[in-house]
């Protein structure tokens, strides 16, 4: 959940949406993002909307918000969900907690939070639901009382092997917790497990990026995220670059290693079903993610968290005391909002479409998008056999050049 703060219009102090948004409801999905904004520290290279405890103190010393009220403030939100949602609608497929470190949060707080919205909206029978955890901060215990309190998935986060990678990153974990992780969360009963890894740390070579690829293979998740580094303005890694203690993440390196990944993955058996996720099989894809990237409605909990319901997508306020008073008072905590023109919503979906496996279709695209399409397929960037059936879809090398493929079809 980034931190960026956006310009938009107000939002009713009820929250009610509008009625051409609502009517949509029930032709897509709908999940529920929640964003846990509480960390032990900051990683040096996040941007997410993330506090520390020091950061959630006020000048004569008191608390202005805290992880053990937290819990209560989701699900009043979430009860404001079911008010505003009110109507036809589907049950929830998907739910997705992350941060921040969710983790933080007792198991028993992150099940309550789910629970309020099965009370309310009902799950859909094969529902997902997700936490994002920090390696260091659970135990085979704590992954027991997750999976009891309704989780299905887990998503840990890895980044990388090497000692010296997750020293430049600033993370707290030790080299090899993550696949010890990923062990326990099995022993616990979760059949999809997921670990995230980042390549591109400045001082990273491609024999420590293989070493974390090899690790991250060999533990054996049915599912794995790589993300190429980016030095957000604000970070503390922003400024060592900016001092030069740190070198700029080469774009040709950045490009060699996610072709590394894509051969590693695809010779264990992962299939690349978006440009940055591989899964072993149909099952282990995040059902979360392909909503985000299919169209689907969500609604966005906690602190600068952000929703999308029928062309209307609105972000609450950043804070955590903002966001508890706002609650607190009977309001909703969204900030603002915007409600997408057709040329934006369309402009949208090959954004997102084209990133995954099965691509956009080519009737999204206009005049000048289908000569692209056609040059692109020449060039080599989407694949000629999908292109002929009426699909733009993204090959190896399109992948490497997604943003400009979408510049160039739209």
């Amino acid at each position: 959940m980034p931190s960026v703060a956006l310009d938009g219009e107000p939002v009713p102090r009820t929250g009610d949406l509008p009625a051409h948004s609502l009517a949509e409801l029930g032709d897509r999905p709908l999940g529920f993002y929640v964003h846990v904004p509480f960390c032990v520290t900051r990683c040096g290279y996040c941007d997410f909307n993330t506090y520390t405890a020091d950061e959630l103190v006020s000048r004569d010393g008191t608390a202005t918000a805290s992880r053990e009220t937290y819990a209560g403030q989701a699900v009043a939100e979430i009860e404001t969900a079911d008010r505003v949602l009110a109507g036809e609608r589907p049950r929830v497929s998907t739910v997705f907690v992350g941060g921040g470190t969710p983790t933080l949060l007792s198991a028993e707080d992150l099940g309550r939070i789910v629970s309020a919205i099965g009370d309310r909206f009902g799950f859909a029978p094969d529902a997902e639901i997700t936490t994002e955890a920090n390696p260091e901060t659970v135990t085979p215990d704590y992954l027991r009382r997750l999976r009891r309190a309704g989780f299905t998935r887990v998503s840990f986060g890895m980044q990388s092997a090497r000692p010296h990678v997750l020293r430049v990153l600033e993370r707290g974990h030790t080299p090899g917790r993550p696949e010890q992780c990923v062990t326990w969360a099995r022993e616990a009963g979760f059949d999809h497990v997921n670990l995230d890894l980042i390549y591109g740390t400045p001082g990273e070579s491609d024999e420590d990026w293989a070493a974390s690829l090899e690790a991250a293979i060999g533990a054996g998740p049915d599912h794995v995220s790589a993300y190429s580094l980016i030095v957000e303005e604000g970070t503390r890694l922003a400024a060592r670059v900016r001092r030069g203690e740190l070198t700029e993440p080469d774009d040709d390196a950045m490009a060699d290693r996610y072709l590394m990944a894509d051969e590693a993955l695809a010779s264990a058996g992962y299939t690349p079903y978006e440009v940055s996720n591989w899964a072993r099989t149909e099952e282990g894809r995040s059902a979360h993610n392909l909503l985000y990237w299919t169209g689907g409605h969500w609604w966005g909990v906690g602190p600068g968290a952000h929703s999308h319901v029928g062309g209307t997508r609105w972000w609450n306020v950043k804070h955590p005391a903002a966001y508890a008073a706002r609650l607190a008072a009977g309001e909703t905590p969204a900030q603002a909002r915007e409600i997408l023109t057709d040329a934006e919503r369309r402009f949208e979906r090959i954004l997102l479409e084209l990133r995954v496996e099965s691509g956009c279709p080519l009737e999204l695209l206009d005049a000048h998008g289908l000569a692209a399409a056609e040059r692109l397929v020449a060039d080599g960037l989407l694949d000629p056999r999908a292109h002929a059936e009426g699909r733009a879809v993204l090959t190896r090398r399109g992948r490497l050049l997604a943003d400009a493929v979408v510049r160039d079809l739209t």
